[in-house]
């Protein structure tokens, strides 16, 4: 079981040991795209949700989330965040789709790209929550990795 990195010599779970590793600057961006009806479009972008400014909770969701990833996904390690950014816009033709993309920043010993994903997650069920007593029909769509900086690993960037 040794070729697993997130499993001891018993098999069972662990957290990689990052000791040895050396502090770099990262950066993560990540993508998740939520598809609404028009009735949920006209709400967001006039303003007139009940429960209230929709993007400006999803925003403040996405930074709790990305500071929390480690207590919800198992083998994450505590990170001290340097910046989470949240940008929301339109696609255009895409039958009311919101593009929500995280942009999170460490200096560490480890990647950032599961508290984009966890930040541009989080956004997207909370705007699924706020606006669920007007329709329920909302689709939440494809979660990526668009690009991530810094590590042993390397640079990466998602084909379009």
């Amino acid at each position: 079981m040794s070729e697993f990195t997130h499993f001891n010599e018993e098999g069972r779970a662990k957290m990689v040991d990052i000791s040895d590793k050396s502090v770099t600057k990262r950066t993560a961006t990540a993508q998740a795209l939520i598809e609404v009806p028009e009735s949920i479009y006209l709400g967001i972008t006039e303003g007139t949700v009940k429960k209230g400014d929709v993007l400006g909770v999803a925003q403040v969701a996405a930074i709790m989330a990305a500071k929390n990833t480690h207590q919800i996904i198992p083998m994450c390690h505590p990170l001290s965040l340097s910046g989470v950014d949240v940008h929301f816009h339109w696609l255009s033709g895409e039958n009311y789709t919101l593009s929500i993309e995280a942009t999170v920043k460490t200096t560490g010993k480890t990647g950032v790209e599961m508290e984009a994903l966890t930040a541009a997650s989080a956004a997207a069920l909370t705007i699924y929550d706020m606006c669920k007593a007007l329709d329920k029909g909302m689709i939440i769509k494809e979660t990526k990795l668009l690009e991530k900086s810094g590590g042993k690993s390397g640079d990466y960037k998602a084909d379009k």
